[in-house]
């Protein structure tokens, strides 16, 4: 699972305007972009309250079924058990898996195949104990001891969506926030595209670092004019 899958939002547009300035009209195609760093202060994901690490997730389903599947399997063998120690003679499955596993060679394809499922699985299991997961949600910074604050990805890219739009000159905007870096994709129907990116890089960067994350990601803005309908 890729760190920089990200949420995206519907397209939030203004009404059209006409053209005011330099930039080549409503119609022109053209494209800009840019990238921006993390700024200084609380990048290093710490504050007074202490480090701020990633939520992590209970994971309530997985452990479920495999607390299901191990509660099933240990009851039926017990069950079996018992059978046999009272004088009763072994289930019928069991005698023909027994007889399989002393019959069929190490290097037999079903025995492989099942070699190969049973790892993935235990890989699967491993991966989900040992990572964080909540990945939709993003660490704040620690200014109290003991107090953990955590935003949506949806509500950060709301909140920059909205700060983007009061650009002059943007027309419609993406915003899709990601761990590790904020993309915004903007339509700009006036203006000088430069000029526009330049606003949004400002405005963008003042709002990540007004959303008060541990870690501030980085933030690439591309913009371009509105397709020939």
């Amino acid at each position: 699972m890729s760190d920089e899958r990200t949420q995206r939002l519907p397209t939030l547009e203004k009404e059209p305007r006409t053209s005011t300035g330099s930039g080549g009209g409503d119609l022109e195609q053209a494209t800009s972009a840019a990238g921006y760093g993390p700024g200084g202060g609380s990048g290093g994901g710490s504050g007074e309250g202490g480090r701020a690490g990633r939520f992590w997730s209970v994971r309530r389903l997985p452990a479920g079924i495999v607390a299901l599947l191990v509660v099933a399997a240990a009851g039926l063998l017990l069950y079996d058990l018992v059978v046999v120690r009272t004088g009763g003679s072994a289930m019928a499955w069991r005698r023909r898996f027994a007889h399989e596993l002393a019959s069929t060679p190490v290097n037999d394809p079903k025995v492989l195949a099942a070699a190969c499922v049973v790892s993935l699985l235990g890989v699967w299991l491993i991966a989900l104990a040992l990572s964080p997961g909540r990945r939709g949600l993003l660490p704040m910074r620690r200014e109290f001891a003991g107090v953990r604050a955590g935003l949506e990805r949806t509500a950060a890219a709301l909140v920059l969506r909205d700060r983007a739009m009061q650009v002059s000159g943007v027309q419609s905007v993406r915003v899709a926030v990601g761990r590790r870096k904020v993309r915004a994709r903007a339509q700009a129907h006036f203006r000088d595209l430069h000029d526009v990116r330049g606003d949004l890089d400002s405005a963008l960067g003042d709002g990540i670092r007004q959303l008060g994350l541990a870690r501030q990601p980085g933030l690439s803005v591309h913009v371009q004019r509105p397709k020939k309908r």
